[in-house]
């Protein structure tokens, strides 16, 4: 393992610490816990919905870096690859609960479902009222009819895009609720892993991928994908991943769609777009437009090398919510 870090225990905890000196005025800590970071205006607009998510590290900027205006309103941050805690979970709730209720908007993971289920329960007890959307974009982690099943990958974006949007028109929790499950209910996303990742703590790859070889649909903590086959040019790659997304929703001429482009941690922006450049040729060529584009590093896995595609159909609801501006120290639209 070759990291530039101090002790691979301290490695998750020195991140938030590190973030939270570059960024005090949009983010602190509560209860001096590195384990729950909110909006450092969190909890000081009554009447508004408070949206929280959480998840393990190593996957910056998911999920902290979508907490700041427009966005998420909290995060409880676990160790790397690794879900937070119930009680962790159960600080934020309370930290940014405005009076409006909170949503519990993560990607569906086992530890995090146990640990989110367990804190409604405590926010229940204190009266916080809760509702929960998991996205679960990642077209490969199971078949189409099983979309409960999927995993939350870089799609997740798009939710907390949509529902911080939500959130700050004071909308009330049910409607906030309802377009952030329509958000992920018209994403579909579809990765590329080309190397592994290594966690600071176990110190040795995750898992093996030969120098030639490339893994079409693996998750982000190295969960097996689809096929292994052998490095193929980035253009068939986007043909392979393109098609599997806009079969499965699915999409259709006359559609207008937002993208991800995301790269894993250790991809170059240059390639990236050149897969977006085959991308758009091969939405046009189907009469679907892109109207908002995100090309860059928006869920990585370590230094993982591989890419992303996500889609995302928008209609006249959803359209003006992925526009509208948000802010925070790791993602910023302002038109």
């Amino acid at each position: 393992m070759k990291k530039l870090i101090n002790n691979p225990k301290d490695f998750a905890k020195e991140t938030i610490e590190g973030i939270i000196a570059a960024h005090p005025e949009s983010l602190k800590l509560v209860n001096g816990s590195w384990h729950c970071v909110i909006r450092s205006d969190a909890g000081t607009k009554p009447g508004k919905v408070a949206i929280a998510t959480g998840g393990g590290s190593g996957h910056l900027p998911v999920f902290l870096g979508y907490v700041g205006q427009g966005l998420a309103d909290g995060v409880s941050v676990g160790n790397v690859f690794a879900s937070p805690s119930a009680e962790a979970m159960h600080e934020v709730d309370k930290a940014i609960n405005n009076g409006a209720g909170v949503l519990h908007l993560y990607g569906r993971y086992g530890g995090d479902i146990m640990n989110f289920g367990m804190a409604s329960d405590l926010d229940e007890i204190e009266n916080i009222k809760v509702t929960e959307v998991l996205v679960s974009d990642d077209v490969a982690s199971a078949q189409k009819g099983n979309e409960n099943k999927r995993r939350g990958v870089a799609g997740m974006l798009f939710a907390y895009k949509a529902a911080g949007a939500a959130a700050e028109k004071m909308l009330p929790l049910e409607e906030v609720t309802r377009i952030a499950q329509k958000t992920v209910d018209n994403t579909r996303t579809m990765g590329v892993a080309l190397t592994s990742c290594t966690v600071p703590e176990v110190g040795t790859p995750t898992f093996a991928i030969a120098d030639d070889e490339m893994e079409i649909g693996m998750g982000i903590h190295g969960e097996p994908g689809i096929t292994r086959t052998k490095l193929q040019p980035i253009d068939k790659i986007v043909e392979k991943l393109t098609d599997k997304i806009l079969t499965d929703l699915p999409f259709a001429s006359d559609d207008t769609v937002a993208v991800i482009v995301n790269g894993l941690g250790a991809t170059p922006k240059e390639e990236l777009y050149i897969a977006y450049r085959k991308l758009k040729q091969i939405l046009s060529s189907k009469n679907i437009k892109i109207h908002r584009k995100y090309i860059g590093e928006y869920a990585t896995s370590l230094e993982m090398a591989g890419m992303s595609i996500s889609i995302l159909k928008l209609d006249e609801e959803l359209l003006p919510l992925i526009d509208a501006k948000c802010y925070s120290p790791f993602f910023e639209q302002s038109r």
